[in-house]
């Protein structure tokens, strides 16, 4: 008597699609800097970011990019891009003043020219599928499916995730993105450490107390 044959087990869909599938419900704050130790800034930010999440945060590598519509000479940037669940009754515009004053923290000041360099940029990309439409805020963010520096990192983490108002996953809309629209981001090798002899400014201190972490020394992302 043949052994009866099995039918072969269906394909389990890939865990990773599911983070991501739970990634339409959390925020998303791209980081960028280019005035400073831009790398130190953006690590240091995105420990202060732990602070506004109930889980820890998915975090991208960081990424070298050329300035996009910046002043002539303006240094290259340093961006990232986090995401996290925003702590319980938490709204896109309280979410918003306290990205400004942790930018304002990190000695960020009124620009005077338009894309001026600065230590600390944070954008709210999207905050779940809450959109708005006022003169403070606007949600998702109206240029991040345009921006290759947000979708390149925003692939690493969330590469399937489908922006609020978009038909399309990030990563379809970063290889549609026109080949000479910006130079593609090179990546950094970067190291996370204690900020060494040089005093942490005291936003970061705050932060990394109140979030109850502190960069681990000698991590490789």
């Amino acid at each position: 008597m043949k052994a009866k044959r099995q039918s072969p087990a269906r394909p389990r869909r890939p865990a990773a699609r599911k983070e991501t599938a739970d990634l339409g419900e959390w925020a998303i704050v791209a980081l960028g800097s280019n005035l400073g130790n831009s790398r130190q800034n953006v690590l240091r930010a995105m420990a202060c970011l732990r602070q506004f999440s109930r889980h820890p945060l998915r975090k991208s590598s960081l990424w070298q990019t050329e300035p996009v519509d910046c002043p002539p000479g303006s240094p290259a940037f340093v961006n990232a891009v986090v995401a996290f669940a925003p702590r319980r009754g938490a709204t896109p515009e309280a979410l918003l003043t306290r990205l400004r004053a942790l930018e304002r923290a990190f000695g960020r000041r009124p620009k005077k020219v338009m894309n001026e360099p600065r230590p600390l940029d944070l954008d709210l990309i999207a905050f779940g599928r809450e959109t708005r439409a006022s003169q403070r805020l606007t949600l998702p963010h109206p240029r991040a499916h345009l921006r290759r520096f947000v979708l390149q990192p925003l692939s690493e983490i969330a590469p399937d995730l489908v922006l609020p108002g978009q038909a399309k996953p990030v990563w379809q809309l970063l290889t549609e993105l026109p080949l000479d629209a910006a130079p593609g981001p090179e990546a950094l090798p970067v190291r996370i450490t204690q900020p060494g002899g040089r005093r942490a400014p005291a936003a970061f201190a705050t932060c990394a107390r109140r979030a109850g972490r502190t960069p681990k020394s000698a991590i490789r992302r």
